[in-house]
């Protein structure tokens, strides 16, 4: 479903050309933004230089970009004044006034029909996708071992690659296959497409990036993702594991939630919930525990510390950002960093949604890297799971001299720090 960006976030979206039967660019819903929009910048290079301003004008750059403080607070106040009229409006005709009335009616009634075409869009989507189920249904059980493809499949399988593809040399192609029945004994004790999705995942430029070695362990266990609709505007994502030693849920799960009325048209992204994972004792992923000493001021006595941090993971995916409480303030730097964290992770859901669930064996075999272009590609951004780090090394008060256990909380009266996801 094409959705539009909002106007204060940035999306940029790699074109889509692959020749499938989704072949429709893809743009993520517009996402209600916490912050005002500010000037970033301000340009000097059109500041005219005569004899009678150049001192002038150097000593005002020499103000600025030694003053970083001044220039925040003049964005501040420049940004206080976008979206403020002009009065130019006022100040026409009352003639003019009364078509732009007329021209904002025509404007609602737009509104209207974009509202009702973006509803028959999702239900077209939905009409689409029950159709496609049984496909996705058959290749879950193909890459399980459940279900061998009939020869005829197989056969039009590769007659898809020769259409769709420049054929080798045919001597090659002809040891290859030779090659191929030497190694069918080897073959036919693999059960299905070993790590098919892990390989799939790994083969997306940017949601390879957040896999880590630990996380390849667990994902070569995953067997299936789907996708559904949900009755309120918005999409489900559920990913199907087999038994394994990392956590005891079969199904993870990660809902995407529109507001309720579509703005002119669109559906606005709102929040999204992810599944509360049940890891298996020492198997949690999403942290990391940190030893470190610590050496007391008085006695320059040392303990060990050990606490938990939140880790670089794949699976910090099922806990998405969220929006602070109406209590909790946000500066303009926090929001604009949890903007970042809320446009990347809805994306990384568009992702899964429209291209890896569709072409999951293009993903597989890297054939879909040919259809789009990532370089220079900054959606997913790795601060989507960055944390700081702490510091090295913490000094104890004297107060707590007889406080020397391993594992001892880092300052007095105060247990070790919750992981918490961001």
């Amino acid at each position: 479903m094409d959705q539009q960006s909002a106007s204060n976030l940035d999306i940029k979206k790699p074109e889509q050309t692959a020749p499938t039967p989704q072949n429709t660019p893809i743009n993520p819903a517009p996402i209600t933004s916490t912050y005002r929009p500010n000037i970033s910048s301000i340009a000097e290079d059109n500041m005219e230089s005569n004899n009678t301003t150049t001192g002038a004008a150097g000593a005002l750059s020499g103000a600025f970009t030694g003053n970083p403080a001044l220039i925040s607070m003049l964005q501040g106040k420049l940004g206080t004044l976008v979206g403020r009229p002009s009065g130019y409006i006022e100040s026409l005709p009352e003639s003019v006034k009364r078509r732009i009335n007329g021209l904002k009616y025509l404007q609602s009634q737009h509104a209207e029909l974009e509202g009702k075409f973006q509803e028959e869009v999702l239900a077209l989507e939905k009409k689409y996708l029950e159709l496609y189920k049984p496909l996705y249904k058959k290749r879950a059980q193909v890459v399980a071992g459940e279900y061998e493809p009939t020869d005829e499949e197989v056969a039009l399988g590769e007659k898809v690659d020769a259409d769709e593809e420049e054929q080798g040399d045919k001597k090659e192609q002809d040891a290859k296959k030779a090659a191929d029945i030497e190694e069918e004994e080897d073959d036919n004790k693999a059960k299905g497409i070993p790590e098919f999705w892990l390989t799939a995942l790994k083969n997306h430029p940017q949601i390879g990036e957040s896999i880590t070695d630990a996380d390849e362990e667990a994902l070569r266990h995953l067997v299936d993702i789907r996708m559904s609709y949900m009755d309120k505007p918005g999409f489900k994502l559920e990913f199907e594991f087999a038994e394994n030693d990392y956590f005891t849920d079969k199904v993870l799960s990660k809902t995407y939630y529109y507001q309720d009325h579509a703005q002119g048209g669109d559906f606005v992204y709102d929040h999204a919930e992810g599944s509360k994972i049940n890891w298996k004792e020492g198997k949690d992923l999403t942290v990391t525990v940190e030893t470190k000493k610590q050496r007391h001021k008085g006695t320059n006595k040392t303990r060990v510390v050990k606490r938990t941090v939140p880790a670089d993971t794949f699976f910090a995916f099922f806990s998405p950002p969220v929006f602070p409480g109406e209590s909790e303030e946000l500066d303009e730097e926090e929001a604009e960093g949890l903007d970042a964290k809320l446009e990347a992770d809805y994306e990384m859901g568009e992702e899964f949604k429209d291209k890896i669930i569709p072409h999951a064996v293009d993903y597989f075999t890297g054939k879909a890297l040919e259809y789009e272009d990532f370089e220079g590609d900054d959606d997913f951004e790795d601060d989507f799971y960055d944390e700081e780090d702490e510091d090295e090394e913490e000094d104890l008060d004297e107060d707590s001299e007889d406080d020397d256990d391993d594992a001892a909380p880092t300052a007095k009266g105060q247990n070790a720090p919750e992981c918490k996801q961001s």
